[in-house]
């Protein structure tokens, strides 16, 4: 496949994959699909399986379940109202379907990772100050992004492919930001289908192009708090802000991806010294 052949290819499939993650909730079709890719309907599906590695309706079944995992641990939601949002019409489909992928039903996932985590949050508790945390609003951001499917201690080859491109493209100006959107939670998501975009701001105009996608961060309310270290101790404040903030905050997480903002950069500073502002969305208040 030629450069120029391929970059149209993975930048009309950069918008569709962008598209899915921002509708799970809607019904979502082949034509439509297509038609936000500009393909053909009769080889999409082909295309799509090519270039994800699974099928539309794999991909979307996969993404909703894994959400509605999320909101098991992350929520005082029933399992009908999570089933639901997932798509099934039953408590027994759900119930089923979850279990073939997560290897128990969903009551007793919820009832193990809860007690995963509040035995986590007590050891961490042990040794660690207080987590300041702090709420803020973040206005829709224009990003540059380059995806990356994979584990995160992995994701510095897709910064190296960012970096290029934008500075190519002179996306770099002074007043840019360095940020990470992470769609997935590693503990939930397979290791390989693990979403994490490396990404930049950039003004209102800017397009896509090639393996360089667009992107809106925002608008909302966050939980934000800053970890100091090297980025993998990243899931041990995470745990912090969900498990000893979130429960006393009166609030809840929204369906939306956490985003880390880095203050510095691993190329010039001690791992030790890193920086970096976890931003996790927030539903509205009631």
């Amino acid at each position: 496949m030629k450069p120029d052949t391929l970059n149209s290819y993975q930048e009309r499939m950069g918008r569709v994959l962008v598209h899915i993650q921002n509708r799970l909730d809607e019904p979502l079709t082949l034509d439509e699909l297509a038609g936000v890719a500009c393909f053909s309907p009769y080889h999409f599906h082909r295309i799509f399986r090519g270039m994800v590695g699974e099928s539309v309706k794999e991909h979307v079944r996969r993404l909703r379940m894994e959400r509605a995992a999320q909101r098991l641990v992350a929520t005082d939601q029933g399992v009908l109202e999570i089933a639901l949002e997932a798509g099934y019409e039953t408590h027994e489909s759900f119930t089923r379907a979850f279990e073939a992928m997560f290897g128990a039903p969903p009551t007793a996932f919820r009832a193990h990772r809860t007690a995963l985590a509040q035995a986590r949050l007590a050891a961490l508790r042990q040794k660690e100050t207080p987590m300041e945390v702090a709420i803020r609003k973040l206005d829709r951001t224009r990003v540059a992004f380059v995806r990356h499917v994979g584990p995160y201690d992995t994701v510095g080859g897709t910064w190296q492919k960012l970096m290029m491109n934008a500075g190519m493209r002179g996306l770099l100006g002074p007043s840019a930001r360095m940020l990470g959107i992470c769609h997935d939670d590693p503990e939930i998501t397979p290791p390989d289908r693990v979403r994490y975009d490396a990404a930049v701001t950039v003004s209102a105009d800017a397009a896509p192009a090639g393996e360089i996608g667009i992107q809106d961060v925002g608008p909302g309310e966050y939980a934000v708090a800053t970890h100091v270290g090297p980025y993998s101790g990243l899931g041990e404040s995470y745990a912090r802000v969900c498990g000893e903030w979130l429960p006393q905050s009166g609030r809840e997480l929204a369906s939306a991806p956490a985003v880390e903002f880095y203050q510095n950069s691993p190329m010039n500073t001690p791992p030790d010294q890193l920086r970096t502002e976890i931003w996790l969305p927030l539903a509205p208040r009631e």
